[in-house]
């Protein structure tokens, strides 16, 4: 901790035994990093501390950063615990009382110790005993109402079968692109380019007519299959691709390997930073997908993490506090992937478009 404290408050100078003063520098150098984690994972934050709000903490005004519950104590003579007030007495003093009741601007207001006498104050002229509390029921009470194990499951075969798919069917086209010469190479490549520019809003009805063709509508095969083929993905291994020696490929040729053993043995255990990236890439893509899961999946039973949310949400009402609980268990998943894999991002991605 001592190491990591002295490296974020070294400045120039610090390398050859002189302390330099704090410099404007130094301090728009940390204003910026500061400025920038606060973007980054300020909502990350809120989000998680939200999700440990009551409902009423969730709809208070200012909001509270910290998830808040009011305290109680159980006074003689009532049935259920009474909230707890700093009250201001007319002679200046403060006390500390429960409320029985409030009518309009006035509270009823008795003295936990000496609970006989009823006390009118002006709710100005009181502010609530409060403390952290985690509303941990806002998770456990989520997995009786809503069927998280299945939607799990469902996001699980969706991410991996598509990921899976997507690296096999977007490598072979890119070991094709790369290491074949033949005519109409750049075309075909600059039109796999050119497909960026079409909005996915253009071929949603075209995709879900020849699903609903196909028979895939209520079937997961119809949220894995239709995104398999990527643009971004070919143009990242034909990049990185580009980069392997053809020699290597000659001398496999020449020991008479066959292009697929060429292509499963050579090319792609060389490709693995690239592989990983887009490895990362494609497990964002899938797990984040709300749209497409949303208009091919209509029955609960083949519902995803992220259009299970939607459960909570009823046509009057919408129960955050649950689908904020929801949405901090389905970012951890990626979050763990990332996590082990981000590594590879710098790599592969640093590698890509070296050769042209």
């Amino acid at each position: 901790m001592t190491t990591v404290a002295r490296f974020l408050t070294r400045r120039r100078g610090d390398q050859r035994g002189r302390r330099s003063r704090l410099s404007a520098t130094d301090v728009l150098t940390y204003a910026y990093l500061a400025a920038g984690v606060l973007v980054m994972f300020g909502p990350v934050a809120w989000l998680v501390l939200s999700s440990f709000k009551t409902p009423a903490n969730l709809i208070e005004f200012p909001p509270t950063l910290l998830p808040l519950a009011q305290e109680t104590v159980v006074v003689p003579g009532y049935a259920q615990p009474l909230p707890l007030y700093d009250v201001v007495l007319e002679d200046g003093t403060t006390a500390r009382l429960a409320q029985v009741r409030r009518v309009g601007l006035m509270a009823q207001m008795v003295d936990p110790a000496a609970p006989d006498e009823i006390i009118q104050v002006h709710i100005d002229q009181r502010s609530a005993v409060r403390h952290v509390r985690l509303a941990v029921e806002n998770y456990t009470q989520s997995f009786t109402r809503f069927n998280f194990a299945r939607y799990l499951r469902n996001s699980v075969v969706v991410t991996v079968g598509a990921t899976l798919i997507t690296l096999v069917i977007n490598s072979m086209a890119a070991f094709a692109l790369s290491k074949y010469r033949f005519r109409g190479r750049n075309v075909v490549f600059l039109i796999i380019i050119s497909t960026l520019m079409i909005p996915i809003s253009v071929i949603l009805v075209p995709v879900y007519l020849v699903i609903n063709q196909v028979g895939w509508v209520n079937n997961l095969w119809g949220v894995i299959i239709p995104g398999a083929a990527t643009p971004t993905g070919v143009f990242l291994l034909r990049q990185y691709m580009l980069t392997i020696p053809d020699e290597l490929l000659d001398s496999g040729r020449i020991d008479g390997a066959s292009e697929w053993r060429l292509y499963w043995q050579i090319v792609l255990p060389l490709a693995a930073p690239a592989l990983a990236v887009l490895a990362i890439f494609s497990v964002m893509w899938r797990w984040n997908d709300f749209l497409w899961p949303l208009i091919v999946l209509t029955r609960s039973e083949f519902f995803t993490l992220q259009v299970g949310l939607n459960a909570f949400q009823g046509e009057l009402q919408v129960q955050w506090h649950f689908v904020l609980a929801m949405t901090v268990l389905t970012l951890l998943p990626i979050t763990l992937v990332f996590s082990f894999l981000q590594r590879f991002i710098t790599t592969g991605i640093a590698s890509t478009g070296v050769k042209g």
